[in-house]
């Protein structure tokens, strides 16, 4: 990976770091100042709340990205303590699916005239899975290259042997 398209990810994670701590001061904000309706139609607090929460989700999967790409640009990304990084990445996106859901839940009853909202509302909560499971997929092939390099060090340490 080259020093430009490492620095250009870089700013991009650093600017949307800055974009959800810049939500999340909001929504804290809104909960302390307790600016909901009177006649208390909205659930905002538990939607504030979920959305601070998702602010997180997306904070951790930036911090672990961060790590990746530092282990990218030093050329130990094919190792085992790539793995932790990529699996709280993906527990940081079944959080966030999760999450999704319960905003999904909180709005249906709000729905109730037009449902197909929600449906899809759902169905975006599925979607954030499958980028799990991408990602799960993308962690397998990591796995098969650790023990690829693993198998060729050995090769080669059994070449310079019989050499």
């Amino acid at each position: 990976m080259g020093k430009l398209t490492v620095g250009a990810l870089r700013v991009v994670l650093v600017v949307v770091l800055a974009g959800t701590v810049f939500v999340q001061a909001g929504m804290a904000w809104a909960l302390v100042s307790g600016s909901d309706p009177e006649d208390g139609s909205l659930p905002l607090t538990p939607l504030r709340l979920i959305t601070i929460l998702g602010m997180v989700t997306v904070q951790v999967a930036l911090v672990c990205v961060w790590r990746l790409v530092t282990m990218v640009r030093r050329g130990t990304v094919f190792s085992h303590a790539a793995f932790r990084y990529v699996d709280v990445v993906i527990g940081a996106i079944v959080a966030a699916a999760l999450l999704w859901f319960a905003v999904t839940v909180l709005n249906a009853p709000g729905q109730r005239a037009d449902p197909g909202v929600t449906v899809i509302m759902g169905g975006v909560g599925v979607a954030i899975l499958g980028v799990a499971l991408i990602v799960l997929v993308l962690r397998m092939l990591l796995a098969q290259a650790v023990a690829r390099d693993g198998e060729a060090a050995q090769m080669q340490a059994e070449l310079d042997e019989v050499i």
